[in-house]
């Protein structure tokens, strides 16, 4: 298809954007794995890895950003095909960043308490129930977040758009619209507690939503660039 190169740029940044997003958000869930892991109450008694916690905190302020950019910077493009999925799109991504900086805040506050009154020698049972709600509120926004949102927006918006649009090949937007929706049924699952958070049967469901989310920041990133795509403007009359 032809496209005006200044979309092109705008589709190559946001596929840059969506990438970022991978690049932000795993090493981070990598990063606060001393603090979630015994539901926290091991990091406050421990000598902390503060520092690293911040960085974490660091990355998914970035993961907000590059979060809005993906829907912010192509919205004049996808509005063309559909007002209501692309402005349905910036609120859901909206939606999933106000859960993941409430994680942050969480995630801060439990650093916070730790150089308070937590570190070598405090007393166990005294910051287990403040570690485990701090940690059980990460959790949520996640599920919420990423674990729920995202399949509304990143999946059913998404996967409708592109295929709709054909600025993506609609198999690949299949993955979108089958991958959503497994996202939330899991969500709900685990908001019903019919299957424990983190579960296998979660992380199965959350594959093709993944890889979905994969072929549109490598889809959008090297397949639009604007030195070899020309509008139909640009093109030779007919003779």
């Amino acid at each position: 298809m032809s496209i005006d190169p200044a979309d092109a740029r705008k589709l190559r940044i946001t596929g840059i954007l969506w990438l970022v997003t991978f690049a932000t958000s795993i090493p981070a869930a990598l990063i606060y794995h001393p603090l979630l892991k015994h539901h926290g109450s091991t990091y406050l008694t421990s000598g902390g890895h503060d520092k690293a916690i911040a960085l974490g905190a660091f990355l998914e302020l970035l993961l907000i950003i590059a979060n809005i950019g993906t829907a912010v910077v192509p919205y004049s493009i996808y509005k063309r095909y559909s007002d209501r999925l692309a402005l349905g799109f910036v609120a859901s991504r909206i939606m999933e960043c106000m859960f993941i900086a409430i994680g942050v805040l969480s995630v801060m506050a439990a650093v916070k308490l730790r150089q308070q009154i937590g570190g070598p020698g405090s007393h166990v049972a005294s910051l287990d129930t403040f570690g485990r709600t701090l940690v059980d509120v990460k959790n949520w926004t996640f599920l919420l977040g990423p674990g729920f949102v995202v399949g509304i927006g990143n999946g059913v918006f998404m996967g409708y758009l592109m295929y709709r649009s054909g600025l993506m090949p609609r198999r690949l937007a299949w993955l979108g619209l089958v991958g959503g929706p497994l996202v939330l049924m899991s969500g709900t699952l685990v908001l019903l507690n019919v299957i424990p958070q983190n579960s296998s049967g979660q992380a199965i469901a959350t594959i093709p939503e993944f890889f979905w989310e994969l072929s549109i920041g490598l889809y959008l990133t090297f397949k639009y660039k604007p030195a070899t795509i020309v509008s139909d403007e640009a093109l030779p009359a007919p003779a």
